[in-house]
């Protein structure tokens, strides 16, 4: 049994029963090349012919796999390494379920336990200065003032933002309809602020910088008329923190964090949170209430006279 054809026929499946991304499917195909390379270099060219201690042996060769677009050379992380076995897993679980092989030899293979990393925000004044660091009324601040208060007031992965056309936004602005990861939608409420950014840059910026290119439809344009790139507005935040003496702790999902990380302060429910953030499981929402917590425990520790 042949592996090419095998992994081609996982792949499809994954692209009709469970609809995923074209770049979900890419990193899938690179982490089932890498193992079926590793294998074929082992002289195993049968997924019947895969045991249990091959696939262990092939986990620990991760670990000494380096990634070559780094500079120097690096290691793979534990998460990279992780997501190639849950690939590896998930393309032998394939293979017992079809009956294409006796057993799901992969069964028991764990992948490497991830430390958990807290999300990064910024208080709700520092975020108030990096929204107000954006002066000015020419066309260019009135989108960027438009696309910084669109990333707090919903939250959206600056893939999401950019991917925005004028018709995502709905019922005079109060309401915005986002695509996020695996092509699936959500609609988030826009508070005053974005509110009026938008309107302002829709009526005032985005027909200026529409005419300098070819129609297209969407939202936030670049300065030639092509729809904004993840670049372009990776630059926006930079140069806009910068500005407000913070281009050290701010990326683009610092909105996103900080979005979270705001509402749940300020009494929201995590599965109010979790349905504006798009997560399809409520533990990737709580890693927020963890930073909560360390805020609530910062502000005890100074303030009652016997926490220290």
């Amino acid at each position: 049994m042949a592996l090419e054809p095998q992994v081609n026929e996982y792949l499809r499946h994954l692209t009709i029963e469970r609809g995923l991304s074209v770049n979900t499917l890419a990193a899938y195909r690179r982490d089932l090349g890498r193992y079926t390379d590793w294998l074929a270099a082992q002289g195993v060219s049968d997924a019947r012919l895969i045991t249990p201690a091959q696939i262990g042996l092939f986990a620990g060769s991760l670990r000494t796999v380096e990634r070559q677009d780094e500079t120097p050379p690096a290691p793979l992380a534990a998460s990279s390494v992780a997501r190639v076995l849950s690939s590896v897993r998930g393309f032998h679980r394939h293979l017992a379920d079809e009956g294409a092989v006796e057993s799901d030899a992969a069964r028991e293979i764990k992948p490497p336990k991830l430390a958990s990393r807290l999300p990064k925000a910024i208080t709700i004044d520092q975020m108030s200065t990096l929204l107000g660091a954006v002066t000015g009324d020419d066309v260019l601040a009135l989108r960027d003032r438009a696309l910084l208060e669109m990333l707090y007031a919903t939250g959206a992965r600056v893939s999401e933002a950019v991917g925005l056309n004028v018709d995502d936004v709905m019922d005079d602005a109060e309401i915005v309809r986002l695509i996020g990861k695996g092509s699936k939608q959500r609609v988030v409420p826009v508070g005053s602020f974005a509110r009026e950014a938008v309107d302002a840059y829709l009526v005032r910026a985005r027909p200026v910088l529409s005419a300098r290119g070819r129609a297209t439809p969407g939202l936030f344009l670049g300065q030639r008329g092509q729809r904004l790139s993840r670049q372009g507005a990776w630059l926006v935040i930079q140069s806009v923190a910068r500005r407000a003496g913070l281009e050290a702790h701010v990326s683009p999902h610092t909105f996103r964090h900080s979005f979270a990380t705001h509402l749940l302060q300020g009494g929201a429910d995590v599965r109010v949170v979790q349905d504006l953030l798009g997560h399809s499981s409520v533990a990737t929402t709580q890693l927020y209430t963890l930073v909560t917590a360390d805020t609530l425990r910062d502000m005890y520790v100074t303030a009652h006279p016997r926490a220290r």
